[in-house]
Parts: C-alpha cells; structure tokens; sequence
C-alpha cells in the first residue's frame, strides 16, 4: 500500500475511533441518567408507600383510642336522673314537670351530655319557683315550647324541673345534647345576687365533673343562636370569663375533695 494511502486510512480509523468513543460516552451518560432518574422514582414511591402506612397507623390507633374513651365514658358515667342526693351540699329541691308535649317532651337525650348552657330567666324579680310553675303550667295554656332541666332562684334555691337525661326545650339547636340552666335576676339588666350566682359555680362544677367535661363545654345561649342571653354575661364578656374561671376553681376543688375521701 502507498505511503499515502496508508496515512488516509489510520487517520480514517482513528476518527471512526474518537466518533466510537464519543457515541459510547453518549451512551453511558444516557444510562447513567436513566438509572438516576428510575431511583429517584423508586425512592419517590418508597416514601409515599411509608407515609400511606403510617397514615393508616395513625388512623388506626386514633380510632382504637376513641372506641376506648368511649367505652370507659359509658362505664364511669350512668345516666343521671335527679341530682339532689348526688350533690346534698346545694339546696337542690326535684320538682319534675309532668311529662307533656310543651316543656317535658318526655324524650332521652340522644347521647351523654355535652355541653351544659346557661341562661337568665328574661323575668325580672321572678323566683325559681315562679318560673318552674311556669313551665308546668305550659301543658295548659299550650302558648309556647320552654322548659329547663334547672332553675336557680334569688336565694340561690335549686329547682331540677327536667331530669338530667332527658331532653328540655332551652338550647334550641343543643336541645338534645345539654344540659341548661336558667338563672333567675333581680333587675332588668341581668346581673346576679350573691346566692344565684354562687350556687350555679357550685353545680355547674360539680356536673362538669360528673360527665368529665372540658371547659370549652360550658357555654352560654347566646353561643348557639346569638341571642342576648344571659344578658350580663354577653354584655360583659369579662364577667363571663371571670364565672368560667370560678367554676373550673371549684371543678378541681371537688376532685381533690373526692379524692381524699377514697384515701
């Protein structure tokens, strides 16, 4: 072969070498990328199975927790009728209404209690007996729905008119899950004597601790439907926090009490 010829043909071959190479390179980055890219995939999908899991753990745990609580809230609280044995500290006198469609339906709540409302009477001056009469005399006069299952007079007295399971008509919405209890006052304005407002710490504590009730569970009418009631606690929201802090002073003075008496 000719010198010439000779050179032409290695640089030919050295070429086609280098294109060889560099298709090569091309090749490897090319799988290299793909590798990285089916990992991250792979990876990407690991993660998500692992939090699918423990997604469905957490549930799973959540739910057992509440079916427990549950359980041992129905085995710690049986139903409440009257309560004036239960708690023979507060002038508490049972007068239940007789059972009739306008203010003792007759009707259980549809579960424990869960919220306990307070009201005012809207009656100036009227006593707690004024106001169960009222109730009762309802079955008659048939004008309107209204009952509550307690009512708290001047003197501080406690009428229970509606036993503790069953349903009142105060709360509107809340009706079939509470508890309501209507404040009696002296004035126009709302505010409460001494003994009125005393005695409804007392047995608002003493109920919340009776259905192991957070304090959020203590509200007033005004928090379910707006209504200006009872009116010196919605026009003076201090005050309503002052009687919310008095009553969760005495929930946790009761439990002591009882807990030294089991010691």
């Amino acid at each position: 072969m000719k010198q010439e010829y000779q050179r032409f043909y290695k640089s030919t071959n050295e070429i086609r070498k280098q294109q060889q190479e560099v298709r090569n390179a091309r090749r490897r980055k090319l799988r290299t990328k793909r590798l990285i890219a089916v990992g991250i995939v792979m990876i990407s999908l690991l993660l998500v199975l692992v939090g699918v899991v423990f997604a469905i753990s957490h549930f799973y745990h959540q739910m057992r927790e509440r079916e427990m609580a549950t359980t041992e809230e129905v085995i710690q609280v049986p139903p409440l009728v009257g309560v004036a044995d239960m708690f023979p500290d507060l002038p508490i006198s049972e007068q239940f209404l007789t059972v009739n469609p306008y203010s003792r339906p007759g009707l259980a709540l549809t579960d424990t209690p869960q919220y306990i409302v307070i009201h005012y009477t809207a009656n100036p001056g009227s006593s707690a007996q004024n106001n169960r009469d009222y109730f009762e005399n309802l079955k008659d006069t048939q004008e309107t729905y209204a009952s509550a299952q307690f009512v708290i007079g001047l003197d501080g007295e406690i009428i229970q008119c509606v036993p503790c399971n069953e349903m009142a008509y105060c709360s509107n919405s809340l009706n079939e899950v509470c508890i309501s209890i209507e404040m009696c006052h002296p004035d126009e304005w709302g505010n409460f004597k001494d003994a009125t407002y005393n005695n409804c710490v007392y047995l608002v504590a003493q109920l919340m601790n009776y259905y192991h009730m957070d304090m959020d569970q203590l509200i007033r009418h005004y928090d379910v439907t707006g209504k200006n009631c009872p009116r010196y606690f919605v026009e003076h929201e201090d005050r309503w926090e002052v009687f919310k802090g008095f009553v969760e002073e005495y929930r946790e003075r009761y439990q002591k009490d009882m807990e030294l008496d089991f010691e």
